[in-house]
């Protein structure tokens, strides 16, 4: 999400993002509206497209399309939260059952366990 929220900022086409969309102007006697409208449309469409060739292939098929680079935000973060909850699921079975066999050092096995720790303590899992 950073590196795509960076790209949008760096490219100056994350005005979509900062606006609400506009109506869509209805007669062609609205020049301003129409301008607004295209200044927002246009950044929207790009960031949708980079978006989508961001994303994991198998991660985009499980996200409904959306018009609004909001929402198809929203719903890549909501896909990656169940994709964390399960990894810190994952990494919590390991740590429980990892046990010393002596096929590897002490500190190997340490290491092993501090290694995991880290990772949980990313997902904001407290070992006590």
């Amino acid at each position: 999400k950073e590196k795509i929220l960076l790209i949008l900022e760096y490219m100056d086409i994350d005005l979509m993002l900062r606006v609400d969309k506009p109506p869509i102007p209805m007669e062609l006697g609205m020049p301003n509206e129409k301008t607004a409208y295209e200044r927002w449309e246009r950044p929207n469409r790009l960031s949708l497209m980079l978006i989508k060739s961001q994303v994991n292939r198998n991660t985009r098929n499980s996200i409904p399309d959306c018009d609004k680079v909001a929402d198809d935000m929203k719903s890549v973060e909501e896909q990656f939260v169940q994709y964390d909850k399960a990894l810190a699921s994952t990494l919590m079975k390991k740590l429980s059952s990892i046990r010393f066999d002596n096929s590897k050092s002490v500190r190997e096995h340490i290491m092993e366990m501090r290694d995991i720790a880290a990772q949980l303590k990313f997902f904001e899992v407290e070992i006590s």
